[in-house]
């Protein structure tokens, strides 16, 4: 046997033996938009960077990114770039500095697919998951696990916000064309009850708005909020996902 062959079966074996969890996840990011994203990848704690931090994905396309034991981070749609071949443009939403390779996040407002991975052998097997608001919308994002155990369940926003965003939340594309992303209420007033900050700084001072109760009506299992913990943030274990953009159901 060859020494790639047996590296090959080693590998295989390990992995039927430790499952998923000695390994990670493998993310897979889905176009189901009808038009061209940019999806941007962000790593937190200096963990591996996927996808190189950010790539162009045409409608109805796939991207498997294979992430490690631990691995924390988020994803999330930048729309209407327009990049040189150097990499270097500007986005409509969810821009990261003006590069095609984000070393940052999105540009609120912009939807957030987050994750905390497990790590097997320690007190933290689950990994943590979560479709954010927080900072707004740009496009319907959805997680799906498989093959793990636990709760696993979907988390998303399948509506699309920008046709029910209220004129006071709107961001409008250059031009005068149409909505294009959605701005949260502390983006649009900063405001301590909207931003949960100062004397509204607690769970039980920042309470939801009409503006959160919108976000929260439309996509019950995304983050609406600050503090919208309970019905939120998911677990599973040994997991793999996929991430779908523009989402056409749950």
């Amino acid at each position: 046997m060859k020494l790639h062959q047996k590296i090959s079966l080693l590998h295989l074996l390990t992995y039927l033996f430790l499952g998923n969890t000695a390994f990670g996840a493998v993310f897979t990011l889905e176009n189901k938009c009808s038009y061209t994203i940019w999806p941007g990848t962000l790593s937190g704690n200096g963990a591996t960077i996927l996808g190189d931090g950010g790539f162009s994905l045409p409608p109805g396309a796939s991207v498997p990114l294979t992430a490690p034991p631990g691995w924390s981070g988020r994803f999330w749609a930048r729309t209407g770039c327009n990049f040189d071949d150097n990499g270097n443009g500007v986005c409509s939403t969810g821009d990261c500095g003006g590069t095609l390779k984000c070393t940052a996040g999105g540009t609120p407002p912009v939807s957030l697919a987050e994750f905390t991975l497990g790590l097997s052998g320690t007190a933290n097997t689950q990994d943590f998951y979560d479709v954010s608001l927080v900072d707004g919308y740009n496009v319907g994002v959805g997680i799906k696990p498989s093959g793990g155990t636990g709760n696993c369940q979907y988390a998303g926003c399948v509506t699309d916000l920008n046709t029910s965003c209220p004129a006071e939340l709107q961001v409008t594309a250059s031009g005068g064309g149409g909505v294009v992303a959605c701005k949260s209420a502390c983006a649009a007033f900063n405001a301590p009850e909207y931003c949960c900050t100062q004397d509204h700084a607690t769970p039980s001072t920042c309470s939801p708005t009409k503006y959160s109760e919108m976000f929260k009506g439309a996509c019950p299992t995304a983050y609406s909020y600050a503090y919208d913990d309970a019905s939120s943030t998911c677990t599973c274990t040994g997991s793999d996902y996929l991430i779908t953009f523009c989402p056409t159901s749950s």
